[in-house]
């Protein structure tokens, strides 16, 4: 398989006709690059009055590969021939090379060019590719070629180094100026130009700053506003970008979002190139482009939204707040429509672009994704309505697929009970990368804990309502009342909360006869870590409870468990058990979500039972999951206080 590699543009400040000199002083050895033991002139040839020269040379390379391989192919070093085509006149040098040994194993052909900045012309460009393909090397070939690459970006990065070096070298020897090329009888005046102490030339202070589009992409612009990239993802950034040149009826993308795209397919192109074609053909559809200037906030959304910008967390990141716990879903679904709730979402994720390019400018760093808060205090059962969920989840998978990479970290504060569950629903439709962004923090206390909200926002940032100074003007939300709602069309179902039947391959069911239980075991060595159920009763009234014991029983949780696990020898035996959920009677047509923070190790138990003075059996439909303590940081005691929930009403 051939590997390629493709540097993006790298600037020195300093004119062509000292980086050439500076290029010269590299051979036949330079201290920089070892590996190069000898450079030996085959054929040089001066033209046109001097303006151009071709210079061809052999150079011997030592093999820089383990031990096991270099005995594998019998040697130590390399031939590459090397030419360059240097042209006075154009102020362009280029530079190929191909390997003369095992040549017909292996193709390297490696391609540079030097050329004045086409902006600035006392400034110098340079770029490079080079494609390696290693079609027979002794049963090896995968493994040369991972090697290959790998020691051959490694060693791109002294290419700016070692042209720095000879140009200090020579301004040591009082060489800091270089006289242009100037043909005998032209009009051209031979320029000169001064290296100053700073490196930059005197011309080059007096020119306007170099203008920072989408047509060069250099080191410097790396930096500032990309960030640390390997030489390899450079090198797939700038072929990327290649994919979408002079795309008709569709402008380019900046360079900010093909980095996202990328890092959301793990920098493989082909997957980058179908996640973006068909972002922007959405974003042609809907017209996406328009939405900052066009979007309207309708007064119910603006009344009654609980979310919006509040400054930046610790990193410079964009810090947006969304009090769920308060928000409405059910009055704002009703009075505006689900498509104006993602019109909204969308129109925040293109603030959040818009407030990422500025943030980038204001602390001089790049910052390329936002911060997400979300105040989960007041959150119950009526924000599982069915419908909401539904809406949540679409938006969830519009972003997904059209702002990826976006989000650099969610702070979930406040967590209640009842939080675990609608995670467990909504985690699944979240790429897995963005989920590891989430941090939970339970319980009043999220703020001041040693592991707490601060050691991402500011102290001074942190609003009131989290216990904060900083005043914002981003309200609790409440309630819609009715009468601003313009269609009852919104599907509703048995009262509106989530029930089992929406999500059957998660569900299982068990039928109980008066008098009958049935336990589900779990053996949890993960403390903190919290166990989470949903269910809900189809026939006859259920008594459901759960238990702990240090007790470790034989039966698990995908057993059909129709007998208690506790008996009498477990007292006499003094195991330590204890009720952790005080027993609730369910209700036919009830759904219950609860959740646990399993403190300790042992032995936790769900139990159902029919009542044995019911008149007929019970039938439940029910789902549990456990939540690795790995999810969470902080106090989660909020999640362990209480009964389980078990209102079906939506408000």
């Amino acid at each position: 398989m051939v590997q390629k590699y493709e540097s993006p543009v790298r600037i020195y400040k300093y004119p062509f006709e000292l980086v050439v000199a500076a290029y010269e002083r590299r051979f036949p050895t330079c201290p920089q690059m070892p590996i190069v033991l000898d450079c030996e002139i085959i054929e040089d040839k001066l033209y046109e009055n001097g303006a151009r020269r071709d210079t061809k040379r052999r150079c011997k390379i030592a093999v820089e590969a383990p031990y096991l391989i270099k005995k594998i192919i019998g040697v130590d070093v390399v031939f590459f021939i090397q030419k360059n085509f240097l042209d006075m006149k154009t102020r362009t040098l280029s530079i190929e090379a191909t390997n003369e040994s095992f040549a017909t194993r292996v193709e390297i052909f490696e391609k540079c060019r030097y050329y004045a900045h086409p902006e600035n012309p006392d400034w110098t460009c340079f770029d490079q590719t080079a494609t390696l393909d290693i079609k027979n090397f002794f049963g090896i070939e995968h493994s040369m070629e991972k090697m290959g690459m790998k020691q051959y970006t490694q060693t791109t990065l002294k290419g700016k180094e070692i042209i720095e070096y000879f140009v200090n070298e020579l301004k040591q020897e009082g060489v800091t100026h270089v006289e242009r090329w100037v043909d005998d009888g032209s009009a051209c005046e031979s320029q000169t130009t001064h290296v100053q102490s700073s490196g930059h030339s005197t011309a080059t202070s007096e020119k306007p700053p170099l203008l920072r589009d989408n047509s060069i992409l250099d080191a410097d612009y790396i930096a500032k506003y990309l960030g640390q990239l390997t030489p390899l993802q450079e090198s797939k950034l700038v072929q990327f970008r290649k994919r979408f040149e002079d795309t008709p009826d569709q402008p380019e993308p900046d360079y900010q979002t093909l980095l996202r795209f990328l890092r959301a397919r793990d920098f493989s192109i082909d997957k980058a190139t179908v996640m973006l074609q068909e972002s922007l053909q959405w974003r042609k559809e809907h017209r996406i482009d328009d939405i900052l200037g066009e979007y309207k906030m309708p007064a119910v959304v603006e009344k009654y939204f609980p979310g919006g910008w509040h400054h930046h967390d610790r990193d410079g990141r964009p810090l947006y707040i969304l009090r769920l716990g308060t928000m409405d879903v059910k009055g704002l679904l009703k009075s505006v429509g689900e498509d104006e709730l993602l019109k909204l979402t969308l129109h925040i994720c293109e603030e959040g672009l818009k407030l990422m390019k500025e943030a980038t400018k204001r602390f001089d760093k790049p910052v390329w994704n936002w911060c997400l808060l979300v105040d989960l205090d007041g959150l119950s059962m009526r924000h599982l309505w069915r419908p909401g969920v539904k809406a949540l989840l679409r938006i969830i998978e519009t972003v997904e697929k059209n702002y990826p990479e976006t989000m650099g970290r969610v702070l979930i504060v406040r967590a209640p009970r009842v939080f675990p569950v609608l995670w467990t629903i909504v985690s699944a439709f979240i790429d897995e990368n963005t989920r590891s962004k989430f941090l939970f923090f339970g319980g009043p206390d999220c703020m001041h804990m040693e592991d707490g909200i601060e050691q991402y926002v500011h102290t001074d940032k942190i609003p009131s309502f989290l216990g904060g100074s900083c005043t914002t003007l981003i309200h609790e939300g409440g309630l819609v009342p009715k009468h601003l709602y313009k269609s009852d069309s919104i599907e509703e179902s048995n009262g509106g909360a989530v029930q089992a039947h929406d999500h059957h391959g998660l569900y299982k069911s068990v039928d109980l006869k008066p008098g009958q239980l049935f336990e589900l075991i779990f053996r949890n060595t993960d403390p903190k870590s919290v166990l989470t159920w949903d269910f809900e009763v189809l026939k006859n009234d259920t008594l459901f409870t759960v238990y702990h014991s240090n007790k470790e029983f034989e039966r698990n949780a995908n057993a059909d468990n129709f007998c208690s696990v506790f008996d009498t020898s477990d007292f006499k035996e003094g195991v330590n058990y204890s009720k952790i959920e005080q027993s609730v009677r369910c209700r036919p047509k009830e759904g219950v979500q609860g959740s646990h923070e399993m403190a300790s190790t042992g032995t936790y138990v769900l139990q159902w039972m029919c009542p044995p003075s019911s008149d007929g059996p019970a039938q439940v439909m029910y789902f549990h999951e456990t939540l690795s303590s790995a999810n969470y940081k902080g106090s989660m005691t909020s999640l362990q206080s209480g009964f389980s929930s078990n209102s079906l009403k939506s408000r």
